[in-house]
């Protein structure tokens, strides 16, 4: 083959591609390469027709893989090689490339050509795009007909929802960095816990998380990986308030809503904004439903229980009429599926030995609307964690309802569990002068 005159046509054709190519012989002599070649494995023209091609490549093991690819390529001749492997320059740069090597045989001519495109823009971007959504929807976005279309499909899906307990008043006691670096370090571990099950997170709603299974990918046990995720999700608070121990941060408490059914999922907005999003009464039951939760509990509607196709672990049921409902919805208080269960079982409520009792006023807390009408009653005890109490009073309340306890500040309260003689609360916010008046 006279290479000269090949290396006229070929520089017509590939001078101004961005793509590098090679020509190597048999054995992989480089005879030919382009300007993009020369430029990114440095090569020069005293080079051609001197030296195999994997000569030319740092001798770091970042470049193990592509070294090997040329070497067993002129050994094995395959007709077809391709792959994506890592390449470090000589100043230390990190690309990403795919590499196509071609073996030709043709009138006892063997020779190789081989097409390098550069990804690192690609993997660049594609990383910073799933980092501001999530894997699963830049996948969805970058790689399916649909991904870029207007609109969206209904599809039965479950539907998880978080939010951190007391964290708007803990807030106003950190300084903004304070803040992020509590926030980061927690969405931290629970990302990890909703990638593992499969999770797609559609979005950070200031220190909660919403959070979808079964869309964009189809998962037909997306029920039972959401009941999962949730209790990993809690079980992971643990390290994560070791970490804030560790740096003077104050402790986090999460509480989790599980809600099942058909939802509209797809790209939602305009022609020139838009995202992926969820939509309908399943998202709005899971949110409500995440409003009974207290702090390290888990509540899972009927419509998600109903779904498990595997042993599941609760601790009794509440019931509530959701707005708009003609019947009553279950929630299942979740501890375990299979063989996970919530860590905190393992901590029973432990009640402090006090004498006496302290005499309280309270008004209902619905959502962020306080009730005009004010309730008596006493607390009775007081659980050595100072989470829980027990309180007595004349009327007769709801369980699950919010309590808003006036005792020279605001103490926030649920009730969790109506028992003979009172009700057990759990306090999901305290004033500064908590301490003083604990002590009773």
């Amino acid at each position: 083959m006279e290479y000269d005159a090949l290396n006229t046509k070929l520089d017509l054709v590939f001078k101004n591609m961005e793509d590098s190519v090679c020509i190597t012989s048999k054995i992989g002599v480089l005879n030919y390469v382009n300007d993009a070649a020369k430029k990114l494995f440095g090569i020069s023209e005293k080079q051609l027709g001197n030296e195999k091609i994997w000569k030319t490549i740092p001798y770091v093991e970042t470049n193990d893989d592509l070294i090997q690819m040329f070497i067993d390529a002129t050994v094995s001749k395959e007709k077809t090689i391709q792959k994506i492997v890592s390449y470090e320059k000589n100043d230390g740069t990190l690309c990403r490339l795919r590499v196509n090597i071609t073996y030709t045989n043709e009138e006892d001519n063997e020779f190789f050509v081989i097409v390098i495109t550069n990804l690192t823009e690609l993997f660049r971007v594609n990383a910073a795009f799933a980092r501001y959504t999530s894997a699963e929807i830049a996948d969805f976005v970058l790689n399916t007909p649909e991904g870029e279309k207007q609109g969206g499909s209904s599809k039965e899906v479950t539907i998880l929802m978080s939010d951190l307990r007391g964290f708007t008043a803990m807030s106003t006691r950190l300084a903004p960095t304070e803040l992020i670096n509590v926030l980061n370090h927690y969405f931290g571990f629970m990302n990890e816990a909703i990638e593992k099950n499969h999770g797609t997170v559609i979005e950070f709603l200031g220190d909660g998380i919403f959070v979808v299974f079964g869309a964009p990918k189809d998962d037909p046990d997306h029920a039972v990986n959401a009941v999962r995720c949730a209790i990993e999700m809690e079980n992971a608070m643990e390290e994560v308030n070791k970490w804030n121990r560790e740096n003077g941060y104050p402790e986090l408490e999460m509480g989790i809503g599980i809600n099942s059914g058909k939802c509209v999922v797809g790209n939602i907005g305009s022609s020139e904004k838009m995202k992926y999003g969820c939509m309908g009464e399943t998202v709005n039951l899971a949110g409500r439903t995440e409003t009974f939760t207290v702090g390290g509990q888990i509540y899972a509607t009927k419509n998600t229980v109903d779904l498990l196709n595997v042993p599941v672990q609760t601790s009794g049921h509440q019931s509530f009429m959701p707005k708009g409902a003609k019947k009553e919805l279950s929630i299942y208080c979740i501890v375990g599926i299979e063989n996970l269960s919530l860590d905190s079982l393992n901590n029973a409520m432990v009640w402090q030995e006090r004498e006496g009792s302290v005499d309280i006023v309270f008004k209902e807390l619905s959502g962020k609307t306080v009730g005009d009408e004010v309730y008596a009653g006493i607390i009775t005890d007081l659980s050595e964690d100072e989470k829980y109490a027990i309180m007595k009073t004349d009327t007769d309340l709801p369980v699950l309802m919010n309590l808003m306890i006036d005792i020279g500040g605001f103490l926030y309260a649920k009730i969790t569990e109506k028992i003979d003689d009172g009700y057990v609360i759990c306090f999901t916010a305290k004033p500064d002068n908590f301490e003083e008046w604990a002590k009773w």
